[in-house]
């Protein structure tokens, strides 16, 4: 299982990555992606859309079950990983890179800092 130390991450198995420009991409650990099988059916939310910490903000379908994603900070949503829509399967070939769900541009006061570091959610899921 791949837990890229330069990421956060957060109980409900989702990453964040800080980009350059203060922009957060969002997606779902290799654990959950394994954890929830063969993805068939990605439901982004529309940009422009503000978001809660802890909403959810898009739905993922697999073989197995349906989950939400949630947005780990408050922000607006940016960008969609449209690819995603015609080819859903890339959450579980690539989640850390062609993967990625979202990125939104964090609420003021919003801070990484409250997630966890990979050491920490290596712990995690070894519970």
């Amino acid at each position: 299982m791949q837990i890229p130390e330069d990421l956060r991450y957060t109980d409900n198995h989702e990453w964040v990555r800080l980009e350059i420009d203060g922009a957060m991409t969002i997606g779902i650990s290799d654990y959950a992606q394994d954890a929830l099988g063969d993805i068939v059916y990605v439901d982004l939310p529309d940009v422009g859309r503000s978001v809660e910490a802890g909403e959810s903000i898009a739905e993922v379908e697999s073989t197995k079950s349906v989950n939400d994603v949630y947005a780990p900070v408050s922000g607006v949503v940016a960008t969609v990983n449209e690819p995603l829509m015609d080819a859903p399967e890339l959450v579980n070939s690539d989640p850390f890179g062609a993967g990625w769900f979202v990125t939104i541009t964090p609420a003021e006061g919003s801070s990484l800092d409250v997630l966890m570091d990979a050491v920490a959610y290596t712990a995690f899921t070894e519970e």
